[in-house]
This record gives C-alpha cells, structure tokens and sequence, in this order.
C-alpha cells in the first residue's frame, strides 16, 4: 500500500515540477545572475567602433516628439508642466540688476512621449529580468535593481525598417501583426542586414495619427509579433521599437494576453523598448542605418524615462 501511494504521489506530482523548471526556464540570465542591464552588455567597445564609421555627413536627426499635456498617453498616464516665477509675483525682481528667471515644475508620469523602458518595467507575474521578483526589490520610492540609472548610454548602429512602404500604407492598419517574413523582406529590400548590439525601429506612420485621432492612436497599433520578437532577440539586438506606444501588435491577435511581446523581450531577454520614436526623417532620407545615442536621464529607482535619442549619419 504505501508503495502504491508512493507511485501515485509521485506520478500526481510529476506535472508540478515540469511548471516549475518551464516557469524558470528564463533566468538566471545568461550574462550572470546578478546582471542588471541584460542586453546592453552586448555593447563592446567593439561594437561602439563600427557604429561611428556610419557618420558620413554628420546630418543628425532628433528622435523624440515633443511632450506637452495634449499628448496622447497609456490609460493613466499623462504630462502636465508648470511655469513658476519664484520671487516674481507682481513684478518684483531679484537684486539692484532686477535678475528675474524662469522656472519649471513637471508633474508627470515618466512613461508619457518617447521613452525608454527598462528590463525592470515588465514582468511575468511579479518576476522581473533575471529572476527577481517585485517583493524583494520594488518599493512606493522606486526599485533598487533594474533602475534605469544602471543603464550604460546606448551607442551602437541602429537600423529603421519602412513598414509602411512595405505594407503600401501611409499608416500601416492597427493590428497589422509583422511576422519574420515581413522583417526580412523589409531587410532585403533596404539592402541591409542585422547586426549584434542594434537598435532596431519600426516607421508605421502611426504618429500621423496625434491630435487627429488619439482614441484610435491608443486603443490599437501595428507591430511585431511573437514570432518576429524571438528572430530579432535571437539577431543579438540590444533594443526594438518605433512609432507607436508599445512597440508590439495591439492588441494580441492571438489571445487576450496583455503585451506578451514586451514580457519576453524585456523580463526573458533583457531588450530594452524605445517607443514613440519620431523616424519620419530618416525615412524621408532612407536613412536606414546610423549612429544611435542614447544618454538617458538617471532617475534612480526609476524603470523608465523620458529621452530623446539621437541618430547620426
């Protein structure tokens, strides 16, 4: 009999602990498992050299679009900047040379206009990059791994894909779902290939659609899919993103999950996500291969942030 029950508390079992060796399958990280940039470590000096012999004309192009309190935003996100003249009111100035100045205060989500979003930002279930779970390491003052403020600056090539001159759309259709086919053809095409430590950006034109149709601009996009997301992990990619505000298909044509692209690319990979990239210019000049700089803001404890990204050529 205990034999018996044995054999039966071992076969009831056995299920349990193939979850529980899938459910890890992701971590620790192949750069070690106290690694708190994931990806960025593909950034070689190496890799820095061969990005800066792209900069032929020295034409540099700004990345990001301006942030105001109109600017469409996720759900309860939003941006609101406030001018205070301190020590001004009425008139009044400040010393015998009447110095006067002005001052700024922001109250704002950081997660509002073009941002980069860290490997701490999305989890599965409460565990993040490498393993770490949000009872340990995340607080009402911010997290104490994975802050952006570990982040390296990201110079490296980065690479645009015209999605909507494949799709022959000045904005390519929401939940347009990019498969592997579509990013190799769209390769191809401009005549370039991927390299370890890219950037890599999607143009749909979605940004067309601002201040003429911010419900639509926020309740779907275009985007890759899973499929597409694992080719491009598997390239040696440092970051993904582009036009729109999540940088994947939305929403999932295959299911009700809540952004599966950004769970695998940021907690299982460690890629990080760059959203509302502004890349109409490089497009207008098929500029689809430059110097990438991005120095971002280091707000400590914080898992994303505003930026404003620079391509050279």
């Amino acid at each position: 009999m205990k034999k018996t029950l044995a054999k039966t508390f071992l076969i009831g079992t056995l299920p349990l602990f193939i979850h529980a060796a899938s459910a890890a399958d992701w971590y620790p990280s192949p750069y070690g498992a106290r690694d708190e940039i994931g990806a960025a470590n593909l950034l070689t000096p190496d890799v820095v050299k061969q990005a800066v012999t792209l900069v032929k004309s020295g034409k540099t192009y700004p990345l990001a679009v301006p942030v105001d309190k109109s600017l469409p935003a996720y759900r309860h996100r939003s941006f609101q900047l406030y001018n205070v003249q301190v020590g001004q009111q009425a008139g009044l100035s400040l010393g015998p040379n009447k110095f006067t100045f002005n001052d700024e205060l922001v109250n704002a989500w950081t997660g509002v206009g073009t941002q980069l979003n860290g490997i701490g930002h999305i989890g599965i279930d409460n565990v993040y990059y490498n393993g770490n779970r949000a009872a340990d390491f995340v607080s009402v003052n911010g997290v104490r791994k994975l802050g952006v403020e570990k982040v390296p600056p990201l110079v490296t090539r980065g690479v645009v894909l015209d999605m909507t001159a494949h799709f022959g759309k000045a904005i390519v259709p929401g939940g347009t779902e990019f498969s592997v086919a579509d990013v190799q053809a769209v390769l191809k095409k401009q005549g370039i290939t991927l390299r370890k430590g890219d950037v890599v950006l999607f143009n749909t034109g979605w940004l067309e659609l601002i201040g003429k149709d911010n419900n639509q601009f926020l309740e779907v996009e275009p985007g890759i899919g899973m499929d597409a997301a694992k080719w491009l992990a598997d390239q040696g990619i440092v970051a993904f993103g582009g036009d729109t505000w999540a940088s994947e298909v939305y929403p999932s044509p295959h299911g009700k999950e809540e952004f599966p692209v950004n769970q695998y690319m940021l907690a299982k990979r460690g890629i990080y996500n760059l959203e509302l990239i502004d890349s109409r210019a490089l497009v207008r000049d098929q500029a689809w291969e430059f110097l990438f700089v991005l120095g971002q803001p280091l707000y400590v404890g914080s898992t994303q942030v505003n930026v404003n990204p620079v391509a050279i050529r």
